[in-house]
């Protein structure tokens, strides 16, 4: 990434700095790109000019609840700087910076040029959308042209902002830890666990998902709102969205959950596992344990599933494609975290194939 002269060394920097780190997430992203693509590449357009529509959409709509679509809009699209704020600049290189004599407006600049970085690709689907959008000129568009861009333009600066704050606070000092407290001696008393694997697991595989720059409980946790909703809208037969799309993107959100849910595991287990070979206990079950935990997400809104038919259309559970469909999600998810050893591209394989036999088996849901 070359650089003008012009620039003063600590705003190339940090420029550096947000250019890795964004380098270093496409990378990590490989797999989930060639599968997204390979899936998505069909309706890719459409998707696209998905994301100019709520501000043409919100002109149509009564002030608050334009306000609102408007409002969700920018938190949405700034999710994506929030979630990689500690990827842009690492909590150690954030602590050495604050140690640097820089005058406020050259921070200010540098917080402003980093959130630029991140803004210019949001800009250009903005308008690559906005252009297909005005090419089918549908006749509701017509009337509400200007303000509709307007619209969009505003939202676009107002996630600017929010991006160049969220970046700038990074740089702010950490709260003064508070005073720990007097320690009490008491005599120690050795207790023995009666529920050890599952102890172990909580501090060795849960809580460390949560902790300083690790995302993946937040990512996880993403996954599985996606998850649940898209199969909740699915079921539901929601209008204006086809139901094939909400079919794939269901089977898609239960398959990929699964996917990098094993994958964490994994990195962790690789981690821990010069550990776990020290000390005096069979691991065997605890590493069982944490890879048969991260099904529970899709299993969870597989089940969630059954009962929502349950209660609307119990007939439907009777179907035989309703059974093909939930024993097909088990074996593929079961594949997924039973087989460890596939190489990167077996494992892309593995998972487009689950996505496609399951989105092909549910397109016969509602047939």
């Amino acid at each position: 990434m070359r650089l003008p002269r012009s620039f003063s060394p600590y705003l190339a920097l940090r420029l550096r700095l947000a250019h890795h780190a964004l380098l270093q997430f496409a990378a990590s992203l490989t797999s989930s790109m060639e599968i997204f693509f390979f899936l998505a590449a069909p309706v890719l357009l459409g998707l696209l000019s998905v994301i100019a529509l709520p501000g043409f959409l919100a002109m149509t709509l009564p002030w608050p609840a334009a306000l609102g679509l408007l409002g969700a809009q920018v938190l949405l699209t700034c999710m994506p700087t929030w979630l990689l704020r500690k990827r842009l600049l690492p909590a150690n290189t954030a602590a050495w910076l604050r140690q640097l004599p820089l005058p406020p407006h050259l921070r200010w600049q540098a917080d402003i040029a980093v959130a630029s970085l991140l803004m210019l690709p949001l800009g250009l689907a903005y308008a690559v959308s906005t252009s297909i959008w005005l090419a089918q000129s549908p006749p509701w568009l017509r009337p509400v042209v200007a303000p509709g861009i307007a619209a969009t333009i505003a939202v676009w600066l107002l996630t600017w902002l929010l991006t160049t704050l969220i970046v700038a606070q990074r740089l702010r000092a950490p709260r003064p830890a508070q005073a720990a407290r007097p320690s009490t001696m008491t005599a120690y008393v050795p207790q023995r666990l009666r529920w050890r694997t599952m102890f172990l697991w909580r501090q060795l595989f849960w809580l460390p998902f949560w902790r300083n720059e690790n995302v993946t409980g937040l990512q996880q946790s993403v996954l599985l709102a996606t998850a649940g909703a898209s199969m909740l809208a699915w079921l539901l037969r929601t209008p204006l969205v086809p139901a094939p799309l909400l079919g794939l993107l269901a089977s898609a959100s239960l398959v990929i959950v699964t996917d990098r849910g094993d994958k964490a595991v994994r990195e962790q287990i690789a981690v821990l596992r010069p550990v776990l070979n020290a000390w005096p206990l069979a691991s065997g079950n605890l590493i069982r344990l944490a890879c048969a935990a991260s099904l529970l997400p899709a299993l969870t809104v597989l089940l969630g599933a059954g009962v929502l038919l349950y209660i609307i259309d119990p007939a439907t559970l009777q179907q035989r494609v309703t059974s093909v469909y939930a024993i097909t999600a088990c074996a593929a998810l079961l594949a997924i975290v039973g087989l460890p050893r596939l190489t990167a591209r077996g494992r892309v394989a593995l998972v487009v194939f689950s996505i496609l036999a399951l989105s092909a088996i549910g397109s016969e849901l509602w047939n």
